[in-house]
């Protein structure tokens, strides 16, 4: 309480430092985007984000990233009820490369696509005689997409379980429900929030991936160019109105997805105060 009391000048520094930052690294930053996007008219913008590529572009980013949610949240599902109401022997072993995305550098983790699937990769001779290509093509995008945003479900999922506990799920059990109907009548109810924020924290680290992607795209542009990849071909070619106009569409996009996670928060939150 006292330090309530006596904090009102550190507050107020605080709000403004905070501010300032925002202002700097993000409000600044967006308007120049808009600045520049805007700076050949709106016709100019217009014609930018309607370019045929840039809208291939786009659907691809759109595809990758349902791949990767929809991929994703069945392995962040089933992965987070083995580890949270199953005891086996290498539990932690799997706990640990679930996070290994986390820590591993996108670049990286194409390189290894790369070592995988590239003509002097291992699994090359089997995949090439069935005509599956995935370096320099769109399932190797998809993979890139799902292996940097695989942490994202399960790691929200997991410690609503663990403070779930198993009580209510063997209380059905004992009442002769099955695996199924558990799952959808006990415990899905406690952890559709988590679920629903893991889904939209996949969904905007997956729209903006670069790293890995770029690694195995080969940057055939129509084909395996994501919106970030085509953003920076346009930079590098000084088509500095298309490349901002573009980066727009992806500004767009995220605070689609930020309004969704407040949504989402802010329901979660009215649930939990009304069960209290």
């Amino acid at each position: 309480m006292e330090l309530r009391k006596n904090s009102g000048a550190i507050k107020w520094a605080l709000i403004l430092l905070c501010f300032v930052f925002l202002a700097v690294f993000l409000l600044l930053p967006l308007f120049y985007i808009v600045i520049t996007a805007l700076r050949d008219g709106i016709s100019g913008y217009i014609n930018a984000i309607t370019d045929e590529y840039a809208l291939k572009a786009v659907w691809l980013t759109v595809q990758a990233t349902l791949w990767a949610v929809i991929i994703n949240t069945i392995f962040g599902i089933s992965a987070a009820w083995l580890l949270t109401k199953y005891s086996f022997r290498g539990k932690k072993i799997l706990s640990t490369f679930i996070d290994l995305p986390v820590t591993v550098s996108p670049i990286i983790a194409g390189l290894i696509y790369v070592l995988t699937f590239g003509r002097q990769g291992v699994l090359y001779d089997y995949l090439d005689p069935l005509g599956i290509q995935i370096i320099f093509a769109v399932p190797g995008i998809v993979l890139a997409t799902i292996f940097v945003t695989f942490p994202f479900i399960s790691r929200e999922l997991i410690p609503v379980l663990t403070a779930q506990g198993v009580d209510e799920e063997e209380a059905a059990a004992l009442m002769g429900a099955g695996t199924f109907t558990i799952f959808r009548k006990v415990t899905l109810p406690h952890i559709k929030w988590a679920l629903l924020y893991g889904v939209v924290l996949c969904t905007a680290r997956a729209m903006g991936e670069f790293g890995a992607v770029s690694v195995l795209s080969g940057h055939l542009r129509g084909k395996t160019n994501t919106l970030p990849l085509y953003i920076e071909l346009l930079y590098q070619g000084y088509d500095f109105t298309g490349a901002f106009a573009s980066s727009s569409i992806l500004v767009v996009m995220a605070v689609i997805v930020l309004i969704l996670r407040l949504i989402i928060e802010k329901k979660g939150k009215k649930e939990l105060d009304n069960k209290k």
